[in-house]
């Protein structure tokens, strides 16, 4: 009976090291996607960003040649930038993976199939169609708008004109009013 209560002290310590092994090399994976940022940059280089493993933004940049460009059109290259840089996230973290804890862990895989979740793929990108006539714009305009020049007070507006009496002939079924007052 001493041979089967060593044998199971022996596998109670190799099955503590092994999950103690483990823990270390997903403490390591942890460490690894924690530091993890990811920089993307606008096809045309107007828009610069940074984001953490999480996908969050750190860091934006918006180039002076943006500045010649719809704010709409600027607003959207930000956000097909950040859609980039978050669709890279599941790879970096199925490398780090595979570094650490390697691929064929379940816990792994459903990290990855979440983040593949989180972060999909963004949509193929088409170029934006040019605007169709002219912009119009609501509200105050800026002060660098010339004021319309000052000009005198002109002669008062003329009294408004009336109809002769209706005649009784007459058949317009206004009552030899205006329809239109």
């Amino acid at each position: 009976m001493p041979e089967d209560i060593g044998a199971s002290e022996r596998m109670l310590s190799q099955w503590q090291r092994s999950i103690e092994q483990k823990a270390e090399r997903y403490q390591e994976m942890a460490a690894r996607v924690q530091g993890m940022t990811i920089s993307e940059a606008s096809r045309d280089g107007s828009v610069r960003l940074t984001i953490g493993s999480n996908g969050i933004l750190t860091h934006l940049e918006i180039a002076e040649s943006a500045r010649d460009k719809r704010m709409a059109e600027v607003s959207a290259e930000v956000m097909r930038t950040l859609q980039r840089a978050q669709a890279r996230i599941p790879e970096l973290l199925q490398q780090a993976m595979a570094e650490t804890i390697g691929t064929q862990d379940e816990t792994a895989n459903v990290l990855f199939n979440e983040a593949k979740r989180h972060f999909p793929t963004p949509p193929h990108e088409e170029p934006a169609p040019p605007p169709v006539g002219r912009e119009m714009r609501f509200g105050i305009e800026d002060d660098d708008t010339p004021a319309p020049p000052a000009s005198r007070p002109g002669p008062p507006p003329a009294p408004p004109t009336r109809r002769p009496p209706r005649r009784p002939d007459e058949d317009d079924d206004f009552g030899g009013q205006s329809f239109l007052s």
